[in-house]
């Protein structure tokens, strides 16, 4: 199958066909099952936000014990690990020079 041309923003969790404003930060190729499976990764991402939200809002608990945080992390680091994946050149470096990504 094809892989298409897909703008993807991480901050609105926006993966597009079109180009509209600033959607794109990263610009991939993808089939519709890895883009997909991309999608389902960022709405994982997104509810593990959601609960990092909360427990910013409880004193009480702590940021380094708190299982939502790793799952964003964990969440972020499997987004920026597939944008390289099926990125362009572009995209490539500019995640290889956020040296976020341990085996590139």
């Amino acid at each position: 199958m094809e892989k298409e041309k897909f703008y993807v923003d991480i901050g609105t969790h926006e993966i597009s066909r079109l180009q509209a404003y600033n959607n794109n930060h990263f610009v991939i190729y993808g089939t519709p099952e890895e883009i997909m499976l991309l999608r389902e990764v960022m709405d994982e991402m997104y509810n593990s936000e959601l609960g990092t939200w909360i427990r910013a809002h409880i004193p009480i608990m702590e940021y380094h014990n708190d299982k939502t945080n790793d799952q964003y992390d964990e969440g972020m680091y499997r987004v920026y690990e597939m944008l390289y994946k099926l990125g362009d050149e572009k995209t490539k470096k500019h995640i290889e020079s956020m040296g976020i990504l341990k085996d590139v």
